[in-house]
């Protein structure tokens, strides 16, 4: 289970105690599967224990978002690869679907993981390297970076728009400066 990285922060000196709290079930397929949820009392939270082949904070699971990485490789453009793969909404929200999915994940793997030096930051360059399916392959390896890692692959939350801003103070104008040369 690819979730036990993501327990450790909020209580690491230990004492943590993790309580069953009951298990959800994933909407979109596979079908039936369910993820075991826990409590942490000294954090206030719960934490969801993943297993390995589903996507983080995505429906689906790692093989169908690597088919997504995969055919936007093969197409002329992400816009191309958006249309083919989602012809049901328009081309703007499409393309919005498919870059959730690609994400920088396969380009911090290239940096992160040393045996993956000089490797191109492509699906099929990484799975020549650390074989197939490879985003499974690539969730082993990188465990440790699980938690600073991108979705889909890893649990690092995706930034919200103006988070981490502060209410900001508007800017002095000051005088006018000189007019045009006349």
């Amino acid at each position: 289970m690819a979730g036990k990285a993501g327990a450790v922060p909020v209580a690491s000196a230990g004492g943590c105690g993790l309580e069953r709290h009951g298990t959800y079930g994933r909407v979109v397929p596979p079908a039936g599967t369910r993820v075991a949820r826990f409590y942490c009392r000294a954090g206030r939270t719960t934490f969801s224990l993943l297993p390995d082949c589903l996507a983080s904070r995505l429906s689906g699971s790692l093989a169908a978002v690597e088919q997504v990485v995969a055919t936007v490789e093969a197409a002329p453009s992400v816009e191309a690869a958006a249309d083919q793969l989602r012809p049901d909404i328009e081309l703007p929200g499409a393309v919005r679907w498919v870059r959730r999915r690609l994400g920088p994940v396969l380009v911090a793997l290239v940096t992160l993981l040393p045996e993956l030096a000089g490797t191109r930051p492509t699906r099929a360059a990484v799975g020549a390297q650390l074989g197939v399916p490879v985003l499974v392959a690539v969730r082993a390896r990188a465990e440790r970076h699980l938690p600073a890692l991108a979705a889909p692959v890893g649990f690092h939350p995706r930034r919200r728009r103006g988070a981490g801003r502060g209410p900001g103070a508007p800017h002095d104008l000051g005088p006018d400066g000189p007019g045009p040369p006349r």
